[in-house]
């Protein structure tokens, strides 16, 4: 069996990565969907005809890329409507950790829901059409990220003070 993957693989591999490639314009993604229509092929190899096989791998491809745009649109869209103005009520310091510059949309869509909005995993994985599992990591990674950035400010901040800069 993986021998046939492997010689499939080889044959297919740079069309596939092509196409997703025109489906979405990033690289990066384009090698993540290309990775998880070979990890479907790879499940799905004994019951395929391959004949058909092209055509299969060009479809999967195009729904990962599909999948890809809807999540995009999701964050995009989340992101305009929850720009809530600061309120006095200490909102101020918690707006600021979440424009932090190393958080991407999605992680800081999942942190407003979270932790302004006070949503459950699983009414923010409804709301953003993701996951509990995913909503689970990217809240997991994004605060993984914000108590590193955290630190590294607080450093910076001890240094200048015994430095005399501040």
């Amino acid at each position: 069996m993986m021998g046939k993957f492997e010689e499939i693989y080889h044959k297919h591999v740079q069309s596939v990565f092509r196409f997703a490639l025109s489906c979405v314009g990033r690289r990066e993604i384009a090698e993540e969907i290309t990775s998880d229509t070979f990890i479907a092929l790879l499940r799905n190899l004994d019951g395929l005809d391959e004949t058909q096989l092209p055509g299969w791998l060009i479809t999967v491809a195009r729904n990962r890329a599909r999948d890809y745009w809807r999540r995009n649109m999701t964050e995009q869209r989340y992101l305009e409507t929850l720009e809530v103005p600061v309120s006095s009520s200490g909102d101020q310091d918690l707006d600021s950790v979440f424009d932090d510059p190393g958080l991407k949309p999605i992680h800081r869509v999942c942190l407003i829901l979270r932790f302004r909005e006070e949503m459950t995993r699983s009414e923010i994985a409804k709301e953003v059409g993701l996951t509990e599992t995913q909503v689970k990591g990217h809240l997991q990674y994004s605060l993984q990220l914000l108590r590193k950035s955290m630190a590294g400010k607080e450093r910076r901040e001890y240094e200048d003070r015994r430095s005399g800069t501040i």
